[in-house]
């Protein structure tokens, strides 16, 4: 057995119009959801760009403390040094000298020449260069 199914004219009509409706809303639909998802794109790559920038500062901005904390670090060593140097030339006599002198022939960790001179006193040299 065979059925028929019988479609109005006004059926077809009203489905061809449902049809090109659709058709014409999304025609102007689709444009317009473009131009909004590209504009939410922008304004994702617009934070990106700012929140790169912003690390770039903050990490510009610890390098900048950390060598302004290593020169005052480099200052400070250099004062101290200076200082123990003003110490010890004025400190230093002919008397100390000659102690340290004497020490360093007990430990044998230089190089003595003894060179015969008309004071009677040795010429020390340490470290000849060249050799």
């Amino acid at each position: 057995m065979e059925e028929k199914i019988e479609i109005s004219g006004k059926k077809i009509l009203l489905v061809c119009g449902l049809c090109i409706v659709t058709i014409a809303i999304m025609m102007f639909v689709m444009p317009q959801y473009d131009v909004w998802a590209r504009g939410l794109s922008g304004k994702a790559e617009l934070r990106e760009a700012e929140w790169n920038r912003q690390i770039a500062i903050e990490e510009a901005q610890a390098e900048l403390e950390s060598s302004t904390l290593k020169k005052q670090s480099d200052i400070i060593r250099a004062e101290g040094v200076a200082e123990a140097n003003n110490i010890i030339s004025e400190s230093l006599t002919e008397e100390y000298i000659r102690w340290k002198w004497v020490e360093g022939l007990h430990d044998g960790s230089s190089e003595i020449i003894y060179v015969p001179t008309e004071a009677n006193m040795p010429i020390m040299e340490a470290n000849r260069f060249g050799d």
